[in-house]
């Protein structure tokens, strides 16, 4: 799974989002995503080419994957408030069949990116700082 090149880390990608973050990049250049918990598609982190959301004081990095054949890494961003209710998970990205948010480049694939959560162990959490 892709991550953040630092051991322990926050988020990473199963093998079949990685195929879809490198079909994709090869459509829409470099890429980023966002999970904002907002009211739609809650559990599905948005895609964006890089730059085009912009984040903020109000957004926390929880690292730069990177994925085997993409030249740059993929910054992925959380809300703040969202990374207060799960800062004590490791966040895994995935592929699933369905249509999701029209505002995501995966929108047109019939597919969409979802969330799987685990919590942390105490050594991970250690390693990342609490």
């Amino acid at each position: 799974m892709g991550g953040d090149g630092a051991g322990a880390g926050r988020v990473g990608l199963t093998p079949a989002a990685e195929d879809l973050v490198r079909r994709l990049t090869g459509l829409h250049g470099p890429l980023m995503f966002h999970q904002s918990g907002g009211c739609c598609d809650g559990s599905s982190p948005m895609c964006y080419p890089a730059g085009e959301f912009r984040t903020g004081a109000a957004d926390v990095r929880l690292g730069a994957l990177r994925v085997p054949g993409v030249a740059e890494p993929v910054e992925v961003w959380m809300s703040a408030a969202q990374f207060a209710y799960w800062r004590h998970t490791h966040l895994t990205i995935d592929v699933v069949p369905g249509r999701g948010s029209g505002f995501s480049v995966e929108a047109p694939e019939g597919v969409r990116f979802l969330i799987r959560s685990r919590l942390l162990t105490g050594e991970e959490l250690d390693a990342l700082g609490g």
